[in-house]
C-alpha cells in the first residue's frame, strides 16, 4: 500500500489535524513542515502540490505513533528506523501502537469482513526469511485499517 494512503487512513482514524501529524513525525525523530503533510494528504499524483511520502517519513511517523499512543520508553535504547517500510512493518507498528493482542487483530479483521486464520496472521509477524513468513498484501492491510477505524471511531 502507498505510504500516503496509510498516512491518510491513520489521520482519519484518529481524527487528528495536519499539525498533529507533524507533531507525531517529530516524536519519531524527523522534522517535516505542515505544508509537507498537506501535500502527503492529497489523494493522487495528478493533484497539484502532491508529494510522495517516503519510507523514511513513514518510518518516523510509525515510530512517533507508538510514542504518541503509548508514551516514550526511556528504559530502551533508541531503535534505528526500519527502511524500507513494508505492509508487514506497518501492521507490526500499528499492533504495538494500539496495544493489540492476537484476538484483537482477529476481531478487527472480522469486523472488516476479512477474516484471517491464526496461522496466517502469525505468519505476517514473523521475521523476513523465516520459513513461515508471509508478505502482507495491500488488501489485508487496507481491510485491517478499515476494521481498526471502525473500532476506534465507534
Amino acid at each position: 500500500m502507498m505510504n500516503n494512503d496509510v498516512l491518510r487512513s491513520v489521520r482519519y482514524m484518529l481524527d487528528i489535524s495536519d499539525g498533529k501529524v507533524v507533531d507525531i513525525i517529530k516524536l519519531g525523530g524527523l522534522d517535516v513542515s505542515k505544508d509537507d503533510v498537506i501535500a502527503f494528504m492529497k489523494k493522487d499524483e495528478e493533484e497539484e502540490g502532491y508529494l510522495n511520502c517516503s519510507d523514511e517519513v513513514m518510518a518516523h511517523f510509525l515510530d512517533g505513533l507508538v510514542i504518541f499512543k503509548r508514551g516514550k520508553d526511556d528504559s530502551r535504547a533508541p531503535q534505528k528506523i526500519e527502511v524500507p517500510v513494508t505492509n508487514n512493518t506497518v501492521l507490526k507498528k500499528l499492533r504495538v501502537a494500539f496495544e493489540l493482542k492476537e484476538d484483537d487483530m482477529h476481531a478487527i479483521l472480522k469486523a472488516a469482513e476479512f477474516p484471517v486464520s491464526k496461522p496466517e496472521l502469525s505468519a505476517l509477524f514473523r521475521k523476513f526469511g523465516h520459513s513461515n513468513y508471509r508478505t502482507c498484501g495491500d488488501q489485508l492491510l487496507r481491510n485491517f485499517l478499515k476494521g481498526l477505524t471502525l473500532r476506534i471511531r465507534a
